[in-house]
């Protein structure tokens, strides 16, 4: 199958004469934005935490005004994807309202169908062949690695402070986060460039800067998630494109060639000064799962959680998109979950051969393996950001809305 080329790094615009409609970009910036989650990192210039809030926070409400201006009518294209998570987000609601902390809870449920009745609004967009929720996404993406890099560049030991590292010192972005960024930047282009949709100068500029960030980052998930990510999506290309095979051969010789010669500081690197044993509890992470998984609870939050937390447990970070899911969500959210991804990816395995097929397997099966030890599949997140992309991309063709 033939595409006709789409500038995806920095034009507006494809050969196609598509433009990316203002208030679009503008309301995605926003929504992504609004998932970039104020840490408590230090940063060159010292930012309040109540001024970070009120930036992300804000953010939401600028995305849901953008939304209305741009699709005013209300005109909606239901999508299974959007209909599982908005009723994610009203049983998650409903159990805030009812559960132990009312306040905070509530307001994440609030926040959660926001973002979702956002997503609505902008699903007329969804299965545009110019891919434009995509590009949007890159720049968005490109735009946060370009922080990233030019504050290592202003103070590389601050960037590198957080355990070695690399991390946002400008705006205060954890490593990981950085390193999903760079994963997804990184996937796309190699994926784009095999399907010539870019050109191989754009390609090359694109892979060395989240290549770089992504080894800085030093976050395994994000890589493994990532390689198993471009496998997939590549051998879904690999019979009828002789670009994947030839890129897929190289690279496996590579592969072999680098750990055969350097075994050693691959595993060094992988550890991260850990412990065989450490490495194994996953730094502690399978500890806190233990304890969620045997927490005491009535059988009503067992089945439907006990309202949208900060994803903590006893104070520490609960790391697993499905542990988490059934803090908040109970069983339900994680058959809800669980049977989204299934449907997503079986429909995404079942469209024709295409650029727009690959990039959502990559991003489904990164989902897949990031949410092991990442959260973000059942709240406002980029890996919700992920996922829309996806769905964006394999449904039936449409120019829809300019």
């Amino acid at each position: 199958m033939t595409t006709s080329p789409v500038a995806l790094v920095a034009p507006p615009a494809s050969r196609e004469g598509h433009r990316i409609p203002v208030l679009l970009g503008l309301a995605w910036a926003a929504l992504f934005v609004n998932v970039m989650a104020f840490s408590a990192l230090p940063t060159v210039v010292p930012i309040p935490s109540a001024v970070g809030q009120l930036v992300t926070q804000g953010a939401l409400v600028a995305a849901a005004l953008l939304a209305l201006l741009m699709n005013p009518k209300g005109v909606l294209r239901p999508h299974v994807f959007l209909v599982v998570f908005s009723v994610m987000a009203v049983i998650s609601l409903a159990v805030s309202i009812h559960g132990e902390f009312v306040i905070g809870s509530t307001f994440r449920a609030t926040r959660f169908l926001v973002f979702v009745a956002v997503l609505w609004l902008l699903s007329p967009w969804f299965g545009r062949r110019d891919m434009t929720l995509l590009r949007c996404y890159r720049v968005c993406l490109l735009a946060v690695l370009g922080l990233v890099i030019a504050g290592a560049a202003i103070s590389p030991g601050l960037a590198f402070s957080f355990g070695g590292r690399l991390s946002g010192v400008l705006w205060p972005i954890a490593a990981t986060q950085v390193a999903h960024y760079a994963a997804v930047v990184f996937g796309t282009s190699a994926l784009l460039w095999m399907c010539r949709v870019i050109t191989g100068r754009n390609a090359v500029l694109c892979l060395a800067t989240s290549g770089v960030v992504l080894v800085g980052a030093h976050t395994r998930t994000a890589l493994i998630a990532m390689a198993v990510g471009i496998m997939v999506a590549a051998a879904s290309l690999f019979l009828g494109n002789s670009r994947v095979r030839r890129t897929s051969l190289w690279m496996m010789m590579l592969v072999i060639v680098t750990v055969a010669a350097f075994a050693n500081e691959l595993q060094m690197w992988a550890l991260r000064g850990q412990s065989a044993q450490e490495a194994g509890d996953l730094t502690g992470r399978t500890k806190v799962w233990s304890a969620v998984l045997h927490a005491q609870r009535p059988l009503l939050n067992n089945l439907f959680g006990s309202g949208m937390s900060n994803l903590s447990f006893g104070g520490l970070p609960i790391d697993s998109n499905w542990v988490g899911t059934y803090y908040d969500q109970g069983w339900f959210g994680v058959i809800l979950d669980a049977g989204l991804l299934v449907v997503l990816l079986v429909v995404a395995a079942t469209r024709e051969r295409s650029p727009q097929r690959a990039i959502a397997l990559f991003l489904i099966i990164y989902c897949i393996f990031a949410s092991i030890t990442e959260t973000g599949m059942s709240n406002p997140s980029p890996y919700l950001l992920d996922l829309t992309v996806a769905v964006s991309l394999i449904l039936p063709r449409r120019e829809g809305p300019s």
